[in-house]
């Protein structure tokens, strides 16, 4: 089956004292409200990531951790909202930044590790992440009065390093994390004239209007109710219940593309991105997976980002880095969802982004969430997607070149496809997915299903049409 093995290697990790890192010179004292967008109780979490370097000859005698500690500073400048802290305003609960330019967390480590060690296939989460991380990992945090960053700089006994972090969500999306990243790499390169690009705040693009306007349904915020009486695993969350989970990173090269794409509609058979096609597909197989009972909904949520055309009212700034998405939600019952073939799926999960990406909607959600108080955001029964193999991650480049590995620490809530090879070093799609131990041997063997069910000459057919658009070549992984 197409996989790329999990590393279990753990070892030892000295840790420093913990640090405060300000901004290299004095920033404005203000007070700085969130969007509508940023302002959801789901977002009020530390996203993490983790970037794994080898050593450079061109560095020697450099300690990286150094750099990044100065390089940090000098960011802080340019993104000076992230030095500050949460304050919360009553009776709304509506989060502000106070820009008191206090600093992030900045911690030094040591780990008895080589990167051969790790080898070339990480994939989440990654090895010892509770030691190369600040803080401990969890779906839900207290974000008031707290550092709004934290960073960890490993150093490794081969001459490379680690760099990790974790960032309260509410500040940043996904692009607007790599655009920090993407500066802060560039001060630690020395880059004249840095940020090429300039930070951007205007929360007020997703800042409701009074009363709010809701111009679109929004599905996706409807409740699904817990049925722990059914008797069926619906406990898919870290914190849930004691169960024995499991974590499987599905590699999806271009032969399996292809070999799902045979199985899609003529309409979009040419028309649906690899992360359409991927997704769809393991989502019907995730659910067969946890024996749902067939007439529970079962819920398909997609990051849309609203920085493309059409889906904000008004155009998104270069270098904004607020959140700026919404969520595309698909739904069928669990029984229809695994009876019906995949096409099915796929339909549901096109119509579901279309739907998504209409003119306001974005707006729409941020007026939603002001005038029900964000509400809570369901997640019983519902797999989150989010594409990130374009976020520019393995760019991320302080000096010492690409990271052999660059995105998520760990497996939460959502589910990360992102850019990997396999063994053979073929490029692909990683899917990294967390599920009990018990369900995630019956993904395995869905997916090992699915995929060798496809007709050899569709595949062979759709191959040709899947290698036109990779960057490197494949075959189909032994099922």
């Amino acid at each position: 089956m197409a996989c790329v093995p999990s590393v279990t290697t753990t070892f030892p990790v000295r840790r420093g004292e913990r640090q405060l890192v300000s901004p290299a010179r004095p920033t404005p004292y203000e007070f700085k409200m969130l969007s509508d967008i940023d302002d959801q109780d789901v977002l009020r979490f530390y996203r993490s990531g983790a970037f794994f370097y080898r050593s450079s000859a061109s560095k020697a005698g450099l300690d990286p951790a150094k750099v990044i500690r100065s390089a940090l500073s000098e960011a802080l400048v340019h993104f000076y909202p992230l030095a500050g802290r949460f304050r919360e305003l009553r009776p709304t609960r509506k989060l502000v930044v106070e820009c008191t330019g206090e600093g992030v967390v900045f911690v030094e480590a040591d780990a008895d590790v080589r990167m051969d060690d790790l080898g070339d296939s990480l994939a989440p989460p990654v090895p010892c992440s509770d030691k190369l991380l600040c803080e401990p990992e969890s779906p839900t945090a207290d974000v008031i009065d707290r550092p709004l960053l934290y960073v960890q700089v490993t150093r490794l006994t081969c001459g490379g390093f680690v760099f990790g972090f974790q960032i309260c969500h509410c500040i940043a999306d996904g692009t607007g994390i790599v655009q920090f990243l993407t500066t802060l790499t560039e001060f630690a390169r020395g880059v004249p004239g840095a940020p090429t690009v300039r930070p951007v705040w205007e929360r007020e693009l997703f800042t409701a209007s009074w009363p709010p306007e809701v111009s679109h349904d929004h599905l996706e915020y409807a409740p699904l109710p817990e049925r722990p009486a059914a008797g069926k695993d619906h406990r898919v969350n870290p914190s849930d219940g004691d169960d024995v989970f499991d974590h499987h990173a599905f590699f999806f090269g271009p032969a399996e593309i292809a070999a799902i794409r045979s199985q899609a509609p003529p309409a979009l058979r040419s028309a649906a991105s690899r992360f359409d096609l991927v997704g769809a597909f393991m989502w019907r197989c995730r659910a067969a997976a946890l024996q749902f009972d067939p007439d529970d909904s079962v819920r398909l949520h997609i990051f849309v980002n609203a920085r493309v055309r059409n889906r904000s009212r008004r155009p998104v700034p270069a270098g904004y880095y607020g959140n700026a998405f919404a969520f595309a939600s698909a739904s069928a019952p669990a029984g229809e969802l695994c009876r019906r073939p995949f096409r099915y799926a796929l339909q549901l999960l096109a119509e579901a982004k279309a739907r998504a990406s209409r003119e306001g909607y974005v707006q729409s959600v941020a007026g939603f969430n002001a005038a029900r108080r964000r509400p809570p955001f369901p997640k019983a029964r519902t797999y989150l997607i989010s594409d990130v193999t374009n976020a520019g991650l393995l760019a991320v480049d302080f000096g010492w070149g690409r990271p052999v590995y660059g995105g998520p620490a760990t497996i939460m809530l959502a589910s990360f496809h992102q850019e990997g090879r396999n063994e053979a070093g073929e490029p692909g799609i990683l899917v990294p997915i967390r599920l009990p131990a018990s369900a995630m041997e019956r993904l395995k063997q869905n997916v090992r299903k699915e995929l060798a069910g496809a007709h050899v000459d569709d595949v062979e057919t759709a191959a040709d049409e899947t290698n036109s658009n990779m960057h490197g070549g494949g075959v189909l992984a032994k099922l």
